[in-house]
């Protein structure tokens, strides 16, 4: 027969047992505080019309460790007497590549303040590199097609992403807390292309409309 417990070691069993419990609570609720949370903006202009390829960056106070890194590549190709895409987002520091896909030459310059460069004229299937050290908006023409403008937006954010055509992107995997979301579009009406506002992350999924005025 098993000896009873006496009352004084079942109380501190029990006690035991509630701090047990109140912590996997607690480490519970601060998994689902510590969750990342996902935003959805959709930038329109003044009448209320989406902005298609708009880049949005958000930068929360707590940042990211590690290397910025995006799903595409750090590439802009000349094709069809364009610059495709016609925007690219890097990291600060990314250094681009730009393959000529045409059959006629090309050359690449820029006067923008965040890196101004000058590519001499190169040839189909040949390719050509620029680093990008600065963060900004950069400006890159063609010294023998004039219509050919492209843009690269060096961030220092991995939060960051071009609209849709609908105007809507996401951003995800920022943590909680006070953040400033910059918009920058060639057209936007604003110093530098680029509007600026505060926000608050509440974690999980969260909406976001910006209303901007372009040209």
């Amino acid at each position: 027969m098993r000896s009873p417990v006496p009352p004084r070691f079942a109380l501190i069993a029990f006690a035991a047992s509630l701090v047990s419990a109140a912590g996997v609570v607690g480490g519970a609720a601060l998994v689902q505080a510590a969750t990342p949370a996902n935003l959805r903006v959709q930038v329109v202009d003044e009448a209320g019309l989406p902005v298609r390829d708009a880049v949005v960056e958000l930068h929360s106070a707590k940042g990211a460790a590690g290397p910025i890194r995006f799903a595409w590549k750090m590439g802009m190709a000349q094709k069809n007497q364009q610059f495709t895409p016609g925007t690219l987002i890097v990291a600060k520091g990314s250094t681009v590549a730009f393959p000529n896909l045409d059959t006629v030459r090309h050359s690449i310059y820029s006067f923008s303040k965040p890196a101004r460069f000058e590519i001499e004229l190169y040839g189909r299937d040949q390719t050509r590199t620029q680093s990008f050290p600065i963060t900004g908006s950069v400006k890159l023409g063609c010294n023998i097609h004039d219509q050919m403008r492209g843009y690269i937006r060096v961030t220092d954010t991995p939060f960051a992403a071009k609209t849709d055509h609908n105007g809507y992107v996401t951003l995800s995997g920022m943590a909680s807390g006070a953040a400033k979301l910059t918009v920058w579009h060639p057209q936007l009406r604003a110093p530098a292309g680029e509007s600026k506002s505060a926000i608050t992350i509440t974690g999980g999924g969260q909406s976001h409309k910006l209303k901007v005025a372009v040209r």
